[in-house]
């Protein structure tokens, strides 16, 4: 894919002192993007704090979304339905759909977990 773009001045010069390694600026550029809580993402944080903790198979199993969080998840769900989405706003709702499939898959292996026991 060929990209062309305007820059400032500024960052052109700077941009020209890496002009090799261009491809690797915009892939660790984008993963620091994505990393960095933004806009509703960060009510996610909780969540991904939590399970970094290394939680017991009965917390696990009690986990539950904020009251907060589940307010942002219906308003972006309502103008997904409604207005549409900003790209912003897409990216948003993408990370809330991955960090529920983690979720779940900690919630069935801490099922099977229990069940082992």
């Amino acid at each position: 894919m060929e990209i062309s773009l305007n820059i400032p001045d500024e960052l052109s010069s700077r941009i020209h002192l890496h002009k090799n390694q261009l491809k690797q600026i915009l892939f660790f550029g984008l993963r620091e993007l994505n990393a960095k809580p933004s806009g509703t993402f960060a009510g996610l944080s909780d969540v991904l704090e939590f399970l970094a903790s290394l939680p017991t198979t009965e917390e696990i199993l009690r986990l539950r979304p904020s009251p907060q969080l589940l307010i942002d998840i219906e308003g972006i769900v309502e103008k997904q339905k409604t207005t549409g989405l900003t790209i912003e706003e897409e990216m948003d709702w993408q990370q809330y759909q991955y960090v529920e499939h983690l979720v779940r898959l900690a919630k069935l292996n801490a099922m099977k977990k229990q069940h082992r026991e």
